[in-house]
């Protein structure tokens, strides 16, 4: 009877193939499974794994752990749910190539487009690189407790190329375009997985200021791409509103055309648009059917962000009244919002939102708006919303 390093008993394992799951033991070797189903054999280290689920390691394609990887081993809290291994530099925002003069705007583009606070990235951050080369080599000296893969970000490429072009928004020249692409393709040969960017309203710096890819022009996107195609590597990434769907999706595809390289399109339903991502399926399957190497990349649940006085956003945070306090202590808030005057006056005044804007729905969909309490659920029923609170007591939502 063998002796195995580890064996994993009675666990319910779910293999990742999509079948049903079962009760199973895991023999493990050398840091390899050796074996699922009924393991004879005993254990150096046995784990009791009944009433547990025992799954493989997740890869989650889809993070910005860009400044944390250089500073936390376990990519908290991804590890918690069993995260094994993490890829970043998604929507083209991250931290190389980089200039020192441009340290804090790309800080600024993170906190806006992911709310992560700026001062912790500003903390952690060590900026011990320039080119993407040297950032891989801090990730690769941190102690990391998972795999991590990395990828080239559009928005620092076009700004070290561009300089206060990029987050103007103006077009690049040929020859600007040919050096993103050589960047591009160094950081390649450095061991980036791929190339991102983002084409859509809802990615802003902290100051308000749009994402310096917003407007690339197909020039620029295909110059990158037949960079990337001459080099045989990478993945192209990126997400987009699809307002145009269907002109912005062909300028798109032509990346995949001229490269030849995969590309992964990060697909949601948004409420201003809500049959829209239908449409960039369709023109996804089309793609598929032609040979195209195109996949949507779709989040296992719904995205949702914190409100709060100490969040970057809230529902009271386009009302003037609401902004005389703004930024204070939170003790002063809370104090102000109990005041029964301050509060008759915020209630009686309507919110100066840009109409059509990702603000005015993330801060009055109330039928979309719970509290999350003590012990938060995250998975609340409709009825819970401060819309249905609202409804039944007789209130105005923005009261609840």
């Amino acid at each position: 009877m063998s002796q195995h390093d580890i064996v994993i008993r009675g666990g319910t394992v779910f293999d990742g193939t999509g079948g049903a799951p079962r009760e199973a033991d895991v023999a493990i070797d050398g840091g390899v499974i050796v074996a699922v189903g009924k393991v004879s054999g005993s254990g150096r280290e046995e784990i009791d794994a009944k009433g547990q689920i025992v799954t493989p390691g997740f890869v989650d394609v889809h993070t910005h752990y860009d400044g944390q990887v250089t500073w936390d081993p376990y990519l908290q809290p991804s590890t918690f749910h069993g995260v094994t291994t993490a890829v970043m530099g998604n929507c083209g925002v991250g931290f190389a190539p980089c200039k020192p003069e441009q340290r804090d705007w790309l800080l600024s583009l993170m906190e806006g487009v992911e709310d992560i606070p700026g001062t912790a990235l500003a903390e952690g951050i060590k900026w011990n690189w320039e080119s993407f080369a040297e950032y891989m080599d801090a990730v690769e000296a941190s102690p990391l407790a998972l795999d991590v893969g990395l990828q080239v970000p559009h928005a620092a490429v076009r700004a070290y190329v561009m300089g206060e072009r990029a987050p103007a928004l103006e077009p690049a020249s040929e020859a600007e375009t040919a050096e993103m692409g050589r960047l591009v393709v160094e950081a390649l040969e450095a061991g980036a997985l791929g190339f991102s960017t983002s084409r859509t309203v809802k990615h802003k710096d902290s100051k308000g200021g749009s994402t310096p890819t917003l407007k690339a022009e197909a020039m620029e996107l295909h110059g990158i791409a037949r960079a990337m195609g001459k080099a045989n590597k990478g993945v192209l990434q990126l997400i987009a509103d699809f307002k145009q769907t269907d002109e912005e999706f062909a300028m798109l595809r032509g990346m995949v055309e001229i490269s030849g390289r995969p590309m992964s399109i990060t697909i949601e339903q948004d409420d201003r648009w809500p049959t829209v991502w239908k449409r960039v399926l369709d023109n996804i399957a089309a793609a598929n059917a032609d040979g195209l190497p195109i996949r949507g990349q779709v989040p296992p649940r719904a995205t949702g962000l914190l409100l709060g006085l100490t969040a970057s956003l809230n529902p009271f945070i386009m009302h003037q009244t609401f902004r005389q306090i703004w930024g204070a202590p939170l003790e002063e808030q809370v104090k102000a919002l109990k005041d029964p005057e301050f509060r008759a006056k915020l209630l009686a005044e309507e919110p100066d939102y840009p109409a059509g804007e990702i603000i005015e729905m993330l801060c009055t969909g109330y039928h979309k708006m719970f509290a999350l309490g003590e012990r938060p659920n995250y998975e609340p029923a409709p009825e819970t919303s401060a819309k249905a609170v609202a409804e039944r007591t007789g209130k105005n939502p923005r009261e609840v």
